[in-house]
Parts: structure tokens; sequence; C-alpha cells
């Protein structure tokens, strides 16, 4: 869909996301050389270097197809935010407009690609005591305890956040905290007129079939060397960038806490119900046009509305 604001002659940012494994990259890819212009990941998980394979990060080959932006740029030591993403992408859209008409940005990251889209409340510093408060909460009765506080607090959040992070958890509830507001209630602010037209596509496909390619593409990474890739980042596996499907389940078989086959199985598991996830946050925008990842009839469908 077409959002309205900016005028039909101003330059256009069509966002491709989806649910992880549907096909983003390689329809962006597609789109982006018909338009003959750059992508943007919103993909924030693909930030860090370190974590091609486990991201699902882009190939050498389609990186050097299309100039991307935003794809291992980070350590995982760097502090990085939606806020940051948001400044970031603005600006470099400001320089990339002045020579291009059309702009692509793709990812599966729902918070960063609306930040760009509608802005995001300046959300408060953390509190150390708050957070201290929270961490001695979470240590003391797991996440169970950290779900609960948030699910009394803000439903709306909890149904859409990523329940086994428990860094999410312990921002969203210092927010609610210090604010007194739903964490949600910061996300869903005024939305901040762009000075450029923004089309937004949201790619799907039957769920049946989207499980079988996230099932094919999880035992893909492990044939390319994800147990490898993590076990180099073990020494690392505290840090909040690496608190993610894939590399948490495998530094907990590292631990000796489940066995390598069990472990796969979970991060199956895990990215079937993170994919279900994007889904909910994507429905919960209307203003997406929904549409199979078939690159020619979006690069059509596209022309027609640009025209």
């Amino acid at each position: 869909m077409v959002i309205p604001g900016a005028p039909k002659g101003n330059p256009t940012l069509i966002i491709i996301t989806g649910p992880t494994a549907v096909g983003k990259t390689g329809v962006a890819i597609e789109v982006a050389k018909h338009f003959k212009t750059d992508i943007i990941s919103a993909d924030s998980r693909q930030f860090y270097k370190q974590m091609k394979i486990g991201t699902a990060a882009p190939s050498e080959e389609q990186l050097s197809a299309v100039k991307h932006h935003f794809i291992g740029h980070l350590d995982p030591h760097d502090y990085f935010n939606v806020s940051l993403f948001e400044k970031s992408v603005l600006t470099l859209l400001e320089e990339l407009f002045a020579n291009k008409s059309v702009v692509i940005m793709t990812g599966g990251s729902g918070l960063y690609i609306k930040a760009v889209c509608d802005g995001i409340d300046d959300l408060p510093d953390a509190d150390p005591e708050i957070r201290k408060n929270l961490i001695n909460i979470f240590n003391t009765g797991g996440l169970t305890s950290l779900r609960r506080m948030l699910q009394s607090h803000d439903p709306e959040y909890a149904s859409i956040v990523d329940v086994a992070n428990p860094n999410r958890l312990i921002r969203a509830l210092e927010v609610i905290i210090q604010t007194g507001k739903p964490y949600s209630a910061h996300l869903n602010n005024e939305k901040v007129k762009r000075d450029f037209r923004i089309i937004k596509i949201a790619l799907n496909i039957p769920r049946a079939i989207l499980h079988e390619r996230i099932n094919t593409r999880v035992d893909e990474m492990i044939n390319s060397g994800l147990v490898e890739e993590a076990r180099s980042l073990y020494h690392l596996k505290d840090l909040n960038s690496l608190n993610t499907v894939g590399y948490k389940e495998l530094f907990d078989h590292f631990d000796g806490k489940t066995g390598l086959d069990e472990t796969v199985e979970k991060i199956k598991t895990n990215t079937r119900r993170y994919a279900r996830r994007q889904i909910t946050w994507f429905k919960r925008d209307k203003e997406f046009e929904w549409m199979e990842p078939d690159a020619d009839a979006i690069i059509s469908w596209l022309d027609s509305q640009l025209k």
C-alpha cells in the first residue's frame, strides 16, 4: 500500500518485509536491480559481522549484486538500538535520494521498520536501580516472572515481543515503571510525517510451506557451519546481540544442557515461533500490501504504483 502524505513525485522508500525464510532477500535484490538502487537492511540480527550463518545474512554474491547498507557493520560488543538505527537510516536516505528516486528497505525487524516509517518516542535511559531490581527478579523467578509482569502491565506488547529474550522484557518493564505508561503506548505514537513516500509490502506464503522452509534453512545452517560459528562466539554469550534464536540454543548445548539433535529441533521450533510473531506484528499495520514472494509480480505492481 502507498502511504499518503508526501506528493507522488517525491522519492520513494519501498519496504519489503515478512517472516523469516519467506524469501525477502531474493525479492528485494531483484526489485533493487530493476530500479537500479540500494538496499537498506532492517534485520537487527544481521548488523553484526561475526554472525553471518546464524542470521542468514546475504551471501557475498548477493552483496555484490546490489549495494547493501547495515549488513555486518557492527561488532557484537557495539551498542546500537532502534533510535540510533532510525537516525542513521534517515541520514543515509537523504544521501541516497540525492541521486536515486527509489530505495529499498528489507528485513524482518518490525520495530526498526516502524521507527523509520513512523518515528518512535524518545524512551528514557535505563534507571540503574530499576534495572538491578528487574535483573534480580529474573535471576530469582526466571523468564516466567518477567512474562507475567509484562502481561499484567502491557498485554498488547506481551503478545508480540520475543518472550524468550529477557533483555527485551526487562527493557519494556523498565520503561513501564519509569513512565507509568505501557511500553506499547510509546510505540503507537503519532506518526512523523516523512518527506518521502513509503510503499509497504509484506511477503507471506502458506504456513506449512513456510515451516518447511524454516526447517530446511536450519538444516542448511548446521551443514554450513553454524555450530562452529556459535562456538567461536561462546565467550560472548552474555551479550544482548547474541541472545537470539540459533545461538542461544547452541550455547545451551555447549553447556551440556541438550544434545545436538535436540538443539537443532529447538532452533527449528523457536524459529517457527519467531516467524509467527513477525506475522502478528506486521498484520497489525493495515498499510501493508500482502503479496507472495514473486519478484516479477511485485515489480509489475510497483511499476503501476510509481507511474
